[in-house]
């Protein structure tokens, strides 16, 4: 064997050697590990505060809207109804307060009036007649009986005069001021009413109060909507964060308030810095338990959010990511 192939055989154990070196030296260095989320974002629920019938939807499914956009429309005729009857009755309410405030009319007046006259001639002409009678019972000519009847025909006639009288004088002073104040929050009472109802009819057509994109659509037109139920949903993509779920002997990874590297398969290799703002023990069912007794001990799981310190184009809900360490 010549020295070139000497040097070769060498060259090619040292290679197998080495290579297996390696090989052992990867073995044994601890493995690296690794945790998967994915990525959530906020949602909002835009529905009514009435019951009603869908009218029409104003947007798509993944479009997106803008704070103040109209979302969708109701048809409610109950609530138009329920505006003219409430607006007929503070109309009445008012024409209340103004009859409270002018008094009687004129010929109302002149009516109490002439009424008091009357029972006024009435009382004098009983009143005559009473004397008459009285004259002659004292003369023996009429008995007890008729002067009694006389006399309590000429009472009545004293006090259907003093009724008249009252009315009349009720008549030109108008109402108290204990009734002017009655109509008044009575008619208040009403515009409080038309007021309330109008609010209702507002509600009828529902805006976007955050924009977002729409994800889900839930009622369709001519579908009844009942009151409180989500019409239109709707996700901020902009207020999103990557959501984990660590056992508790791995916390030691997520520091809240620490910023992580975190891939995002879905968009590229690069990794994205996000900070831990949120860390929650989860329920019982998220608890890992030990095989055997007296063998380890129970340990609970968290859930970590981690919101992304720039903004990332392309990302999307339900997007996985990964930490490694």
């Amino acid at each position: 064997m010549n020295k070139i192939s000497k040097i070769a055989v060498f060259l090619v154990i040292a290679a197998i050697v080495s290579s297996a070196i390696y090989v052992f030296y990867k073995a044994y260095q601890p493995k690296s590990l690794r945790f998967q989320g994915e990525i959530d974002a906020q949602s909002y629920s835009v529905s009514s505060k009435i019951p009603g019938r869908i009218e029409s939807i104003m947007v798509k499914k993944g479009g997106i809207v803008k704070e103040g956009d109209l979302v969708f429309t109701i048809a409610s005729p109950e609530v138009n109804a329920k505006l003219k009857q409430a607006k007929a009755a503070q109309a009445a309410a008012g024409a209340l307060v103004k009859e409270a405030d002018k008094g009687a009319r004129k010929e109302q007046i002149q009516a109490a009036h002439d009424e008091y006259q009357r029972a006024q001639v009435a009382t004098q002409l009983l009143e005559k007649t009473f004397k008459r009678i009285e004259a002659l019972y004292k003369d023996g000519v009429v008995s007890q009986q008729k002067r009694d009847e006389v006399y309590t025909k000429y009472k009545a006639a004293q006090y259907q005069e003093n009724a008249a009288k009252q009315l009349y004088v009720m008549a030109k002073e108008g109402a108290r001021e204990e009734q002017k104040e009655a109509a008044k929050e009575q008619e208040r009472v009403y515009a409080g009413k038309v007021d309330e109802v109008q609010s209702y009819l507002e509600e009828t057509k529902q805006y976007a109060f955050n924009h977002g994109e729409v994800s889900q659509i839930l009622i369709h037109p001519g579908e009844l909507a009942p009151t409180g139920f989500p019409v239109v949903t709707l996700i901020d993509i902009e207020d999103s964060w990557a959501r984990f779920n660590v056992r508790e002997d791995l916390l030691k990874y997520f520091k809240k308030g620490s910023v992580v590297d975190l891939e995002i398969p879905a968009l590229s290799q690069n990794s994205y810095k996000f900070k831990v703002t949120y860390i929650s023990v989860m329920g019982e069912y998220a608890t890992w338990r030990a095989a055997e007794a007296g063998k380890g001990f129970d340990l609970k799981s968290f859930e970590v959010e981690l919101r992304p310190l720039e903004h990332i184009d392309g990302l999307r809900v339900g997007m996985t990511v990964l930490a490694e360490f």
